[in-house]
């Protein structure tokens, strides 16, 4: 089990910013790929960014690149999505999820964090 908790959320205009965390429990955070979701209402959960166990790798939609960043500091066993420029399309339940290795594909993530809400108004 990797117990993810995200926080960082909150109610925002369009052009700011706002970085979510994702905080893990265990000692073996450092062995799992990370990734970031998103879920609208009345749309499914959609793939947002991934980062390698160590950070090597990172991954994005196409639509977050260039605004959104992802990092991951394995000694605080926290991964980090740094989001800029936000849109009111942005809004969603954000959640970040631990897998074996860095996928886009939703079912490739074993474990899930709660989410945390992202609101960005015009």
């Amino acid at each position: 089990q990797v117990p993810l908790v995200e926080s960082g959320g909150g109610l925002v205009q369009a052009g700011d910013s706002l970085r979510l965390s994702c905080a893990a429990s265990g000692r073996t955070f450092n062995s799992y790929a990370m990734g970031w979701f998103r879920q609208a209402p009345g749309k499914e959960r959609d793939f947002v960014a991934a980062i390698t166990w160590n950070g090597g790798r990172t991954e994005f939609a196409d639509s977050v690149k260039g605004r959104f960043t992802i990092s991951r500091d394995n000694a605080k066993n926290v991964v980090y999505l740094q989001m800029n420029s936000l849109k009111p399309e942005d809004t969603a339940v954000y959640y970040c999820a631990a897998g074996g290795s860095m996928s886009t594909r939703r079912n490739w993530y074993n474990y899930w964090g709660q989410g945390t809400q992202v609101t960005v108004s015009s």
